[in-house]
């Protein structure tokens, strides 16, 4: 199905909410934003970037900006709905179309858009390559005994030393973590990761 299509069904569906999310939509095309579909959502992208989105649920529809953190919400109506894991969007919940003050939502896209235009976007952390693994006690004695052994598994790339480290930790026995090493001594020597045969 064409974007377009998706869009149109989105919505034309019959919900309790679909004259109010056509007025978020209508808002949304009387400012420069592209409308375009994403992520099962209407989206409403700057020159390709996301800056907005819209969204009906079961009790509650409404709008995320992309990048909500940097708008000043005069209103206090942002949320985070994730706190903790979203970092840069926020969500404006509504309840029922009477709820929807148009100028102040035309307000937020503006200043939405204009932060966009001034590349005010949060962009994601990177991981930072410096963090060291705690290898186990048991898998670290075994390393140190065998010097081919550690070589072989010091040229393994961190995810996979990740992974061998995650599967001796998590078993709960010393039988088990003992079995388990007995496993992937023969792996590590061939250079294998532990769920090469599932990649």
């Amino acid at each position: 199905m064409e974007k377009a299509e998706k869009i149109e069904r989105f919505y034309e569906e019959e919900h309790p909410f679909k004259s109010a999310v056509a007025l978020l939509r209508e808002l949304a095309l009387k400012s420069e934003l592209e409308e375009t579909f994403k992520w099962s959502f209407p989206t409403y992208t700057l020159n390709g970037k996301n800056v907005m989105a819209v969204g009906k649920f079961k009790n509650h529809f409404g709008v995320w900006f992309f990048n909500g953190v940097f708008l000043s919400d005069p209103l206090n109506v942002l949320e985070n709905t994730q706190e903790g894991k979203t970092q840069a969007m926020r969500h404006w919940k509504f309840y029922s179309e009477s709820d929807i003050d148009s100028n102040a939502v035309a307000g937020y896209i503006n200043e939405a858009i204009k932060n966009q235009r001034d590349g005010k976007v949060l962009k994601p952390a990177k991981k930072t390559k410096t963090e060291t693994l705690q290898i186990p006690d048991l898998l670290q004695k075994s390393l140190d005994d065998h010097p081919e052994l550690n070589t072989e598994f010091n040229s393994m790339s961190p995810y996979k030393r990740k992974e061998y480290i995650e599967y001796i930790e998590t078993a709960k026995r010393e039988s088990t973590k003992l079995s388990r090493l007995e496993k992937i001594v023969p792996m590590i020597l061939e250079g294998k990761g532990l769920n090469d045969a599932y990649r």
